[in-house]
């Protein structure tokens, strides 16, 4: 609705320009001139059709502002408002003058074009002024604080915003990275994430549900611990799916993707988008196992391989232990032998810790026994000793 409202004001006031702007044509051109008002109904078509163009690129130029200002956080927000009110302030006390000048019939034109393309140049060099150097007001209106200190001299960064995939969400693993303070910035969830776990939450397929249900919860209590630093984006963008909406998102505001899906990582990092792929931290977080190092493992299920068994480190590591398939449900020492590491996760390989003192001791108390027995012969077999 808006849309359209936009052309169609940029569309009258291009034919009221085309058909008015008759009038400040030189008296001679007029003169030769044998219609005037075809002349004001063409000049007003061509006005309209530029105020269409002029229309469409002004909606784009809208909704894509629109789309910064509503993930924008509030300090450049208010730093880049004011810029831009101080340059089309030095841009119409420079005009001053000019406007005042006494300027022939013919150059009176220059006026207005001076107003205009002042008001442009200094608004957008104020504008970009204070997204560079905007954060300095921080030191003016707070000098206390260290963090403002920091970022106003460029040595600390400020935290960028950090964009949900659906499967972050479901994974249920974001309220602690949130809870212990390893993720900084600013959360946003797309309407299009909360529009594919309603979709899940809907679905005949239970399994399905659960997960739907179950994103929708976390989030729901996530708005309500974490009130102004979750934001839900609004914003429809175009694309073929999510994932598509999510790399547009992230495009627009800056921020960070954060995802579980190793495809949709990769997809945008190949686009020079920022991720973080909550699997491969998790693994990077994981404590190191090195071959030779020893433990209890309780094999929990058999193998792919004959005489497997299969058992779980703490940290959810999957350990293959040769020779451990009869042996479900025992706790049993173990070797690690290798490891082998792959984008969805790692495996460990081991094999059974041999007991050899427990053996050693019970064959050597064997032959002690057996060794007795024959250095002592039993008394019946001894001879007499001969009198003398």
């Amino acid at each position: 609705m808006v849309d359209s409202l936009i052309l169609i004001l940029f569309m009258i006031s291009g034919a009221a320009a085309g058909w008015l702007g008759v009038d400040l044509l030189p008296r001679a051109m007029l003169a030769e001139v044998d219609n005037p008002e075809g002349l004001r109904t063409v000049l007003g078509g061509f006005g309209a059709f530029f105020g269409l163009i002029a229309g469409v690129f002004f909606g784009q130029l809208r909704r894509s502002l629109m789309r910064q200002v509503r993930s924008m956080p509030t300090d450049l927000l208010v730093s880049r408002a004011v810029g831009l009110i101080l340059g089309l302030l030095v841009a119409n006390l420079l005009l001053a003058p000019i406007l005042l000048l006494p300027l022939p019939w013919e150059v009176v034109f220059v006026k207005p074009l001076a107003a205009v393309l002042s008001n442009v140049f200094f608004g957008v060099s104020g504008y970009n002024l204070a997204e560079v150097h905007g954060r300095t007001l921080l030191r003016l209106f707070n000098p206390s604080s260290t963090e403002a200190l920091l970022v106003a001299e460029g040595v600390l960064q400020p935290a960028s915003a950090k964009i949900l995939d659906t499967s972050v969400v479901i994974d249920g693993r974001l309220r602690g990275l949130l809870d212990s303070g390893v993720l900084e910035g600013q959360v946003i969830v797309a309407q299009c994430v909360i529009d594919e776990l309603q979709a899940l939450a809907d679905s005949s397929n239970a399994e399905k549900r659960g997960r739907g249900r179950r994103g929708l919860k976390l989030l729901t209590e996530l708005r309500e611990q974490y009130v102004r630093r979750l934001v839900v984006n609004s914003t429809r963008y175009e694309g073929k799916g999510v994932d598509d909406k999510l790399q547009a998102l992230t495009a627009d505001t800056g921020g960070t993707l954060l995802t579980t899906d190793y495809n949709l990582a990769k997809v945008a990092e190949l686009k020079s988008l920022k991720v973080l792929n909550l699997s491969e931290l998790v693994i990077a977080l994981r404590p190191e196992v090195q071959p030779g190092d020893e433990f209890q493992l309780k094999i929990a299920r058999e193998g792919k391989e004959a005489d497997q068994g299969v058992g779980y480190l703490d940290d959810g590591t999957m350990v293959v232990v040769e020779g451990a398939r009869e042996n479900i449900g025992e706790r049993l020492p173990v070797v690690v032998t290798g490891a082998l590491q792959n984008p969805t996760g790692r495996i460990v390989f081991a094999r059974r810790e041999p007991v050899l003192h427990a053996t050693a001791t019970e064959a050597g108390s064997h032959g002690n026994e057996r060794g007795g027995e024959r250095s002592t012969p039993p008394a019946s077999k001894r001879k007499p000793r001969a009198s003398r």
